[in-house]
């Protein structure tokens, strides 16, 4: 009887150690400021970063950031390796047949930025015979190759990479999401070489409703921490606060 108790309490101790294991959130392991990029030190920091952390917090989770190769990110997700992905993942349908996600917790405008001089809109028309650069595996290569098929596409593993071959002249545009665009034309670089050529046509089936945490299939508990940790920094000036130190205004969206 003894030695039952000892395996019945053993069980029982290895079973709080499990829920006590904290919440291994999925970022993209490459840089995609000023969302998220490692500083000097190596140490994850940006709005998305900062994000984690409050939503964590205010959901009462332990969470640890877990960078994975963006185009792993979602297989690292339905492997278990991971157990939410906070990258800048749109919520759209196809996504939606592999995994679920919580609310959105931000939206912002697709946009093309271009080489000064060159008269591109972002448009079947203007970008047609032009090379436009896109990051690989995501919507805007989606949207690309659905919107502008006259254009010649370009992938790149980051969006920066895009944006450097666009400002040394090897490709004529780049889409991207605004606020990425935004820190570009922040730059040296950007203003030197570029101009924003406008949005994009909205296509939600391609782009989505918004950006949200991207969740195993099934799991309800978890999806539930995340919506209400969201709720919370929304009602209680949180977001609007983490906001302000990276944005003119927020970017929430409608």
């Amino acid at each position: 009887m003894k030695t039952l108790a000892m395996i019945a309490a053993a069980a029982i101790a290895l079973g709080t150690a499990a829920l006590a294991d904290p919440v291994k959130v999925g970022i993209a392991a490459e840089p995609y400021p000023p969302f998220a990029s490692p500083d000097a030190s190596g140490n994850w920091v940006g709005w998305e970063v900062d994000i984690i952390n409050a939503v964590c917090k205010a959901a009462e989770m332990e969470c640890a950031i877990t960078p994975v190769a963006w185009e792993g990110i979602i297989p690292s997700l339905t492997g278990g390796q991971i157990d939410a992905i906070m990258a800048s993942m749109s919520i759209t349908e196809e996504r939606m047949k592999v995994i679920d996600f919580s609310d959105k917790y931000y939206n912002t405008p697709t946009v093309v930025v271009a080489a000064k001089g060159l008269g591109i809109t972002p448009t079947p028309e203007g970008l047609a015979g032009k090379t436009l650069g896109v990051q690989v595996s995501t919507i805007h290569e989606a949207y690309a190759k659905a919107h502008f098929p006259d254009a010649e596409l370009k992938t790149y593993q980051t969006t920066d990479e895009g944006f450097q071959d666009l400002a040394a002249g090897r490709i004529d545009a780049s889409q991207a999401d605004s606020i990425a665009i935004d820190a570009f034309m922040a730059t040296d670089a950007g203003k030197a070489c570029c101009e924003v050529a406008g949005a994009v046509a909205d296509d939600p089936a391609i782009l989505g409703a918004g950006v949200g945490v991207g969740l195993r299939k099934g799991d309800e508990a978890l999806k539930e921490k995340f919506n209400a940790g969201i709720k919370k920094i929304l009602e209680d000036g949180t977001y609007d606060a983490i906001g302000k130190n990276y944005f003119a205004s927020s970017i929430y969206g409608g």
